[in-house]
């Protein structure tokens, strides 16, 4: 014989489970249930912690590039799908096509050499004569 709680329903009891599980398991943050588990606040002669340092890379934008570059550089990646890499400038081109590619894009990849292969989207910016990362992060 069974001595529960017959309020709820099984489904109900579920939900409401669900409902506080993120609080039980730490998803939210202050809901830890030990005070020491908490992470310390900067001290005042420290700066606050952020994911991105501040500094010589605005935008984020690893080594010689500018954040614009980084977002140019991107723009062309995305309208080629990994199975265009590697390839030369006609099958770039073409995939680039396929994708819908905007005519700055098209106008970019029909600048590059005829003749190679270019295994990455860093490989078509390098020869496209824009600088590129010396470091990887």
């Amino acid at each position: 014989m069974e001595r529960g709680s017959t309020k709820h329903s099984p489904r109900l009891d579920e939900e409401m489970a669900q409902e506080v599980r993120s609080h039980l398991q730490g998803g939210v943050a202050g809901s830890r249930a030990q005070e020491w588990h908490e992470p310390e606040p900067s001290g005042e002669d420290q700066p606050a912690v952020t994911q991105i340092p501040a500094g010589e890379r605005p935008g984020g934008a690893p080594g010689a590039l500018t954040g614009a570059q980084v977002e140019q550089r991107s723009r062309i990646g995305r309208f080629l799908g990994l199975s265009a890499l590697p390839g030369d400038r006609a099958g770039l081109l073409a995939a680039a096509r396929a994708n819908q590619a905007p005519d700055d894009v098209l106008s970019a990849l029909a600048d590059l050499p005829a003749e190679g292969t270019f295994r990455t989207v860093n490989e078509i910016w390098a020869a496209l004569g824009h600088p590129v990362e010396d470091q990887r992060w």
